[in-house]
């Protein structure tokens, strides 16, 4: 979500105050290191990805529950093009993605979920539980900018 919104790094706070002060608790709690382990993991391997400039006005999104907001971020790298969507609410959504230069049939992978969806003329959907975030790579030259 932050990332999204144009956060260039993160910090993690990670204090604990009961039972007892632990200001590295995030050490402590098996689970929880390992979902943040992997966060990073992801963070790096697309941060060639995530320092290239965003496309602004490329991509349309539109939320099925008006209570539940996607919010998008546009990337091309090498060649493909990247989304990072999140669930804005504590909710559930289908949210449709318009890519208006984009008018064939694609794959999109959703990156780390271990499948794909088609997109066709432009457009594919997706489903969103409370606070997901989804990761798509689109492959094909140029499907943003046609550059």
């Amino acid at each position: 979500m932050s990332i999204i919104h144009g956060s260039m790094g993160l910090i993690y706070f990670v204090h604990e105050w009961q039972p007892r002060f632990n200001e590295s608790a995030l050490l402590s709690d098996g689970r929880m290191l390992s979902a943040v382990t992997e966060i990073n993991r992801q963070i790096t391997e697309l941060a060639p990805v995530l320092n290239s400039p965003t496309v602004k006005d490329a991509v349309c999104v539109l939320s099925e529950n008006k209570d539940v907001p996607v919010a998008i971020m546009a990337k091309e790298h090498e060649g493909a093009t990247y989304l990072f969507a999140v669930g804005m609410r504590n909710g559930q959504t289908s949210a449709k993605f318009t890519l208006r230069s984009l008018k064939d049939q694609r794959t999109v992978e959703v990156l780390g979920e271990n499948r794909t969806i088609i997109l066709e003329d432009g457009v594919f959907a997706d489903n969103f539980e409370a606070w997901d975030v989804h990761l798509y790579r689109i492959g094909g030259k140029n499907a943003l900018t046609k550059d």
